[in-house]
């Protein structure tokens, strides 16, 4: 299936549109239904391996799938027009005129979704929705159509620790009963330390304000982080060094040196890591539970006003096939959305049995701003 994919992308390769960094945005006013328009128009953003997925894998096999329908793709390199888009999509939607975009894949989608800023999308002409777990709609309330996700994991090397922590009370007793051996990076300088902060903190945290601070913003809620922080400064002393690295690719590194055992990672940055041989083959992957740190899907969402309904459809079930899973696992190293057992036994065993059926979603970004300040002031 791998090589289908690719195939087609370079049989039409030529024909993807592609404008980089663009803002795009038709002033014509929206209408009511759909124009039957067969050209797809895509703003993506993100890094280079977004932009590779869109341009060699989706955009050709799409077309090539779907003759007569074309795919026009702006990607914005780090998004760093996203903000932009934003309140470009907003004020389309209030005046009912063309976004410019019927397809969007950012990170803009989840604030999208939860300001009604999206149309519904419908399971009826998406049929390979079945295959995804609904809990991944969830963060979204359904307003948009998760295609991949990521999460961060515990990597370990199964030279020196043959059976890894299952739970996150084990894995703080075994910091502390193998000092030296674990670290993670400072918060604010990558999720994967970030992750393993914030998993900390919500251990101590009640369910329901835990739900709360990963949609809203209410500072009284970070009254139940004293507990999460005062853990993470007592395990200091037995983190590598005391100290604490900057960024995720610098404990990407202890670990290839053999200089640390254990630490959180991404699991698609670890993935890539292994298969271009910077990672050793003797390091192996596995999530934690009660809580298990945090993920999310990333999603595509249609603009409320879209008129292109019928094309927009038909490319997001394209997403959710096999083939185009299977790439973005073999491209992106990133988690399928679909069910897993669909996949070529290959693409499986990289998660070493770890689920993409749930994503525990992480805090709102100022909640996590504010996290960071405090881990800063309070725990090296």
């Amino acid at each position: 299936m791998k090589s289908t994919v690719k195939v087609l992308a370079v049989a039409a390769a030529a024909a993807t549109t592609v404008l980089l960094a663009g803002c795009g945005g038709h002033s014509n006013a929206g209408t009511s239904g759909d124009t039957g328009s067969k050209e797809i128009r895509v703003y993506a953003d993100g890094d280079v391996n977004v932009q590779s997925v869109w341009e060699k894998t989706i955009i050709p096999g799409f077309q090539q799938a779907n003759p007569g329908y074309t795919v026009k793709l702006t990607f914005d390199l780090h998004g760093q027009n996203s903000t932009t888009q934003l309140s470009k999509l907003g004020a389309a939607v209030k005046t009912n005129r063309d976004f410019g975009f019927d397809l969007i894949d950012s990170g803009i989608v989840t604030s999208a979704a939860s300001s009604g800023l999206l149309a519904k999308p419908d399971a009826a002409k998406l049929p390979n929705l079945s295959t995804v777990s609904p809990d991944l709609l969830t963060p979204v309330n359904g307003m948009a159509i998760p295609y991949r996700g990521t999460s961060v994991a515990l990597a370990y090397n199964t030279k020196f620790v043959q059976t890894p922590p299952k739970t996150l009370d084990d894995l703080l007793a075994w910091i502390k009963a193998n000092p030296g051996k674990f670290t993670y990076n400072s918060p604010n300088s990558g999720g994967s330390g970030g992750a393993f902060v914030t998993t900390v903190v919500d251990k101590y945290v009640p369910a329901d304000a835990r739900a709360k601070m990963a949609t809203t913003y209410d500072q009284a809620d970070e009254k139940y982080w004293d507990q999460g922080l005062a853990a993470l400064k007592d395990l200091g002393p037995s983190v590598y060094q005391h100290t604490y690295p900057n960024g995720n690719q610098a404990v990407l590194d202890l670990l290839a040196k053999e200089t640390i055992w254990v630490c959180p990672v991404w699991v698609d940055q670890s993935l890539t890591a292994k298969a271009q041989g910077t990672l050793p083959s003797t390091i192996a992957l596995t999530q934690i539970s009660n809580p298990s740190f945090t993920g999310s899907g990333a999603y595509l969402g249609v603009p409320k006003n879209d008129t292109r309904l019928v094309a927009v459809h038909k490319l997001i079930n394209y997403v959710l096939t096999v083939p185009v899973q299977t790439e973005i696992v073999d491209v992106m190293s990133g988690f399928p959305v679909i069910d897993m057992t669909k996949l070529p036994g290959t693409e499986q065993a990289k998660f070493g049995g770890m689920s993409n059926k749930t994503f525990r979603q992480g805090y709102q970004s100022n909640v996590s701003n504010d996290l960071n300040q405090q881990w800063q002031a309070k725990v090296p």
